[in-house]
């Protein structure tokens, strides 16, 4: 089951004295978490209202109501959270939280291979790292000639393995 609100990132301190705070954004980009009017707190029971902008590799917030580094101090190491209606992904994008935790299933045989703990970012494309059934941890790049698809219903990813992804062949 896809959660409603998704961790975007950890505030790590404020910037500068009138209440913003510098966010360790987990999502996409800065800019990305700069669309957002409104973020969450404690998995999303609480909303706040926010300006956000990207400020190098982090996104400085500004909390509605928080107008010094007094206030805004009390928000370190907290959590944010968007809400998922509120996040426009194009077509073929997924969160990585949707795709942590998916069994990874070969899509002829039926054969589960284990369970993706991970999504690394590689440049030219990702790759899910899985845990297997032997307990060691293998990679699987998302190429279309490995990647069937995605089925968050049945909470796998499908797939058909190349040659020597899960052995040593040659």
């Amino acid at each position: 089951m896809l959660k409603q609100y998704l961790e975007a990132g950890r505030i790590v301190g404020t910037h500068g004295i009138r209440g913003e705070m510098r966010v360790e954004c987990w999502c996409n980009t800065p800019s990305f978490l700069s669309k957002f009017k409104t973020l969450y707190l404690d998995e999303g029971k609480k909303a706040i209202s926010v300006s956000c902008r990207p400020h190098k590799n982090i996104a400085l917030v500004t909390v509605k109501g928080v107008d010094s580094i007094e206030k805004a101090d009390l928000y370190k190491g907290k959590i944010l959270y968007i809400d998922r209606k509120d996040a426009r992904l194009e077509k073929g994008e997924h969160f990585v939280q949707d795709i942590i935790g998916l069994k990874v299933v070969d899509v002829d045989s039926e054969k589960v291979y284990g369970v993706v703990n991970d999504v690394l970012k590689t440049g030219s494309n990702d790759v899910y790292e899985m845990r297997g059934e032997d307990r060691k941890l293998y990679y699987i790049p998302v190429i279309p000639d490995i990647i069937d698809r995605l089925d968050f219903e049945a909470e796998a990813v499908y797939i058909r393995p190349m040659k020597g992804l899960f052995d040593d062949e040659d």
